[in-house]
């Protein structure tokens, strides 16, 4: 489906670190009484025994079968209403992992991960990172939990829109959009992509109208409950930073402390938020340029004023004649254009798009299809993990649809104006999105968060963060009246993830001691 726009990419750097190797296993009998307050008509859900055990059989892709074997790391399910407006009715579960404290004497008690998305593994993230994590304070003194937000992942049931061919086909329908027949033609892809997600998907509407991030909060108080702990501690990256504030405005009384790394800025819609990003991508092809022309085999030349001229040059032709690879799929221009989008969450990713991009020029594309299949998650076998059905599920219940066509072709032009290596040399479109058919209502709109009374949050900001822009940190934390870290670095979110001493030891001594970095920290 041509319309369906990523607006806001899972953390791709985040699920980049190497798996670990062993896995054991333990049972846990839980808390017998919920610790905090219990909702009215809830008591069964809150303070729920979790039956904790081996991760393997949650696996439900490559990804997470890869990173599921680590040592120590356990798996449970969580008990949670479908609605939580009829908690007597059908019930689903939530998918968690947790690395235990290394040192339960000195426990503090649970740090629950998102990585964001929407619709990102926090049990995939939470198992790369735990090896790294346990070597810390945080791993000694906290049980590291990540959970796969309902619908996704090992949650069940799972959002479900597209077979693994029709997301292939997808991906190579690089097909312009250009005309009046073009946008009908896009319309059309797009309410079919949405009465699918709801056929296909168990329980139907009924799903769609309670996955988002409303809902996913009240399912994080019912975790933190289960997991005895009478206040919240949590780590949010990315569209993750929503879920913290959204928690935080639900259950303020509930907030131990929140540490917010790459923030969504709360005020902007999808296409304010689209542009954001634009520029984002542009500032860090701007410095992957500069790093690549430094370097004698860079596939855009040695001279920065033309390296967009030159990369639009490699990837434009694919509009019309897409790479054909040796296993017989093809590289479209979608494809290519993704595996840039992801190359630049990430420095160390840089070197493998140049690589990309010089073959590309040769008539080569398995380097960019690589890449956009780590994007896509897409395993060798073929098969896709739920996150980007799950991402665009997700943003069309949270968020009001745009629906204006003058609004989406302005914004389209202002894209690229801000992102000029994306603009594919065509006149924007109007065409509306899936969310524009969506078959259910919206259930929030964009707006400051009111979290009066909340301890000070932790928000991270990274200079030239593509997907984030660091502005969003800066309207984030004075939102939260919270502390703002900034990062000198081109990369999506810092925490745990850029190797940076300075972000990692203030992140860690607030998470752990609740100590807050000076005013005008600088890391990086």
């Amino acid at each position: 489906m041509r319309t369906r726009k990523r607006y806001l990419p899972v953390a791709v750097g985040l699920l980049l670190l190497s798996s670990l190797s062993a896995c054991s296993k333990s049972a846990d009998e839980g808390p017998t009484v919920p610790a905090g307050p219990v909702p009215e008509g809830l008591e069964k859900y809150y303070g729920q025994q979790l039956d904790w055990g081996e991760c393997r059989p949650y696996a439900t892709d490559t990804m997470a079968q890869q990173a599921f074997g680590g040592e120590g790391l356990e798996c449970a399910r969580l008990t949670v209403p479908l609605s939580y407006d009829e908690p007597q009715g059908t019930t689903i579960t939530v998918g968690l992992l947790r690395k235990p404290a290394t040192a339960p004497d000195d426990r503090i008690g649970s740090l629950v991960l998102n990585p964001g998305g929407p619709g990102g593994s926090g049990m995939v993230t939470a198992a790369q990172l735990s090896g790294a994590v346990s070597r810390t304070e945080l791993g000694k003194r906290f049980d590291f939990v990540g959970f796969d937000p309902r619908g996704v992942g090992a949650s069940e049931p799972v959002i479900d829109c597209l077979t693994d061919a029709e997301m292939d086909a997808d991906r190579a329908d690089a097909t312009a959009m250009d005309g009046v027949d073009d946008v009908a033609d896009a319309e059309r892809d797009a309410k079919e992509f949405a009465a699918k997600c709801a056929e296909r998907t168990k329980h139907g509407e009924k799903m769609l109208a309670n996955l988002g991030t409303r809902d996913v909060v009240r399912d994080m108080d019912v975790l933190r409950s289960a997991l005895g702990d009478e206040k919240l501690t949590y780590l949010g990256y990315s569209y993750g930073t929503r879920i913290g504030t959204t928690y935080a405005e639900t259950f303020p009384g509930n907030v131990r402390a929140l540490l917010l790394d790459g923030a969504v800025d709360p005020e902007q819609d999808m296409l304010e938020s689209l542009v954001a990003q634009a520029e984002g991508f542009g500032g860090t092809f701007g410095k992957f340029v500069e790093w690549c022309v430094g370097r004698d085999d860079c596939a855009l030349g040695g001279d920065a004023a033309t390296a967009v001229q030159k990369y639009q040059d490699l990837v434009r032709p694919l509009l019309d004649e897409p790479v054909t690879l040796p296993d017989g799929r093809e590289l479209s221009y979608g494809d290519a254009t993704t595996a840039t989008v992801a190359a630049l969450y990430s420095k160390q990713l840089w070197p493998s798009l140049n690589q990309g991009l010089a073959a590309l020029g040769k008539g080569e594309g398995t380097v960019l299809m690589a890449l956009a299949d780590m994007y896509y998650e897409r395993g060798p076998d073929g098969k896709y993990s739920s996150t980007q059905e799950g991402l665009v599920a997700i943003r069309c219940v949270d968020d009001p649809p745009v629906t204006d066509p003058a609004r989406i072709e302005a914004a389209q032009a202002e894209y690229a104006e801000k992102a000029p290596f994306l603009d594919a040399g065509l006149p924007p479109s109007s065409a509306r999105d899936a969310c524009a058919f969506w078959p259910v209502e919206h259930t929030s709109e964009p707006h400051l968060p009111d979290v009066d009374g909340i301890p000070p949050a932790l928000v991270v900001s990274t200079t030239n963060d593509p997907a984030t822009p660091y502005q969003a940190g800066v309207n984030l934390a004075k939102a939260l009246d919270g502390r703002l870290l900034t990062f000198e670095g081109a990369q999506h979110t810092a925490f745990l993830s850029a190797g940076d001493t300075c972000v990692d030891q203030a992140g860690i001594a607030y998470l752990v001691d609740g100590e807050l970095p000076p005013e005008g920290t600088r890391c990086g």
